[in-house]
């Protein structure tokens, strides 16, 4: 079949349909980031009695952090990084001088998320990257974030992998097919079409349940159409 050359109203719908995903990501990245505060802060205060040297920086960054975590819900993202000039030293500076402590740590992923809403994409990145967790949840999260990091600086093909890489990690239906979606889309704008129908046909067979997937066959058909 040959290739005709999209109409406007089909790169319209592209756009538009990547919109609608990266709007829904990005706000679980928020919620899901917020949701899981209070049990790794919860956690980490016992594991801190076990290690009882690193306690006081552990409660010092603690302390920190739900400051940070109140200028990042109020979306001031620029706040939660550098901090206030009184009583708060920023999520950057808690990542830097409690790196040792779960507290530092979750501190680079909302560096690294605030970094990103701001446009700040080789920042987001060197923060997401520097974060440390191996769950199904926060973790393909941040990954995904990357990928929109990477897409958004037109390194697509980079982008795509570290898509691919979250919905591999995370292998749910609530996080997996936003990825595969995401991937398949940004495969669409480089005309790689059989890959684009691969990660639909994966939504489609693996994660039927999904909200993704009650749409999918206009993907799938769309890129079909373009092969």
């Amino acid at each position: 079949m040959s290739k005709e050359p999209k109409t406007h109203d089909e790169l319209d719908t592209v756009n538009e349909a990547l919109t609608r995903s990266e709007q829904f990501i990005e706000k679980n990245q928020k919620n899901i980031i917020t949701a899981v505060i209070a049990v790794i802060l919860v956690v980490s205060a016992i594991l801190s009695f076990r290690y009882f040297y690193i306690l006081p920086k552990q409660e010092r960054a603690q302390a920190e952090m739900f400051k940070g975590v109140f200028y990042f819900e109020k979306d001031s993202f620029q706040l939660a990084l550098t901090g206030n000039g009184t009583d708060y030293v920023g999520f950057e500076a808690i990542a830097d001088e409690h790196s040792s402590t779960p507290a530092g740590n979750l501190a680079q992923a909302y560096a690294g998320i605030s970094h990103m809403r701001l446009g700040n994409y080789e920042q987001a990145i060197k923060y997401l990257k520097a974060f440390d967790a191996d769950d199904d949840m926060v973790a393909p999260t941040l990954i995904g974030a990357i990928g929109d990091c990477y897409v958004n600086m037109d390194q697509v093909k980079e982008g795509i992998s570290y898509f691919e890489k979250a919905a591999k990690k995370a292998d749910n239906d609530l996080i997996s097919p936003i990825y595969l979606k995401k991937a398949g889309i940004a495969y669409e704008s480089l005309k790689e079409y059989d890959k684009a129908v691969k990660a639909y046909e994966t939504i489609k067979n693996k994660y039927a349940s999904s909200m993704e997937a009650s749409d999918i066959e206009k993907y799938i058909e769309r890129a079909s159409v373009q092969k």
